[in-house]
């Protein structure tokens, strides 16, 4: 029997599905891909991603730690649905993204939410009275709209994110960093164009992948999935029916998501609303 072929050797199936940092949570999977790097049962690492992305210093916590077992053992990327922004981030750790030809990809850039309730405020009769250390301090309150200079600035942090993200399809795909800026518009597109542009290497299912992952582990196509684990109130409300992502949870998460602000890859159509296909 080849080494490798153990009994129990096999591959490591991680699902990201959904918005990173809520839906996916990152120090939960973050632990996950740790003691996949560290153990000798799983020979390779299969992600199965189905996201829109997330919180940008989410994703790049998630992405070093997929590294750390790309360091160690073979890791494949599957995208089922769609792998956009963090999403696709995330498959960039990977040495060989696979797609259906319906899943779409890309999505490239970074955004950022800054409310302002000004007006709101106003019409409410509400004002605030700001006391500060610095001129920029208060750039990113919600009471005021930013000025001229404050938006220049916050369009500085943007493009030097944006180019640590281009930098990591650059090195993660291989391709020149000129070509992937032609292609980082923020823009998704189908699996089938994202092959001839770079993103992705094969067409092909969730199978294909564990085959192929497999015969690169030296391993049985033997998929492990590893979870993260439920807490016994998550335990207890999914056995009684009760959702985890109930209407009034999602709506909730979406207007915190929209009131807090922040610096985000995500694919800007899920900023203030729910991950249909998540795993709850």
């Amino acid at each position: 029997m080849p080494l490798g072929f153990g009994r129990r050797s096999g591959v490591a199936v991680v699902e990201i599905h959904g918005i990173i940092g809520s839906h996916v949570r990152v120090p939960e999977y973050s632990r996950i891909f740790d003691a996949v790097a560290r153990s000798k049962r799983h020979r390779a690492l299969l992600l199965d991603i189905d996201s829109p992305g997330g919180s940008a210093t989410g994703s790049e916590v998630l992405y070093r730690s997929i590294q750390r077992v790309a360091e160690e053992k073979p890791v494949y990327a599957y995208v089922r649905g769609l792998g956009a922004s963090g999403g696709y981030y995330l498959a960039c750790a990977a040495s060989r993204v696979y797609a259906l030809p319906t899943a779409l990809v890309g999505s490239i850039g970074v955004i950022y939410l800054r409310p302002v309730l000004e007006q709101l405020l106003s019409k409410v009769g509400v004002e605030f009275s700001v006391y500060k250390s610095g001129e920029f301090k208060d750039m990113t309150g919600f009471w005021r709209s930013p000025t001229d200079q404050e938006s220049a600035k916050f369009q500085e942090l943007i493009n030097e994110i944006y180019d640590n993200f281009v930098a990591v399809v650059a090195d993660g795909r291989s391709l020149e960093e000129t070509a992937v800026r032609e292609i980082a518009t923020g823009e998704v597109m189908t699996a089938q164009k994202g092959i001839g542009l770079g993103l992705v290497d094969q067409i092909g299912d969730f199978k294909d992948t564990l085959d192929a992952v497999a015969e690169a582990g030296n391993c049985r196509p033997l998929p492990r999935w590893l979870r993260p684990g439920r807490s016994l109130s998550q335990r207890l409300l999914g056995r009684s029916g009760i959702g985890q992502q109930g209407g009034g949870n999602i709506l909730a998460e979406g207007l915190q998501r929209l009131m807090t602000g922040g610096i985000y890859y995500l694919e800007p159509s899920y900023i203030a609303g729910d991950y249909p296909n998540a795993a709850s």
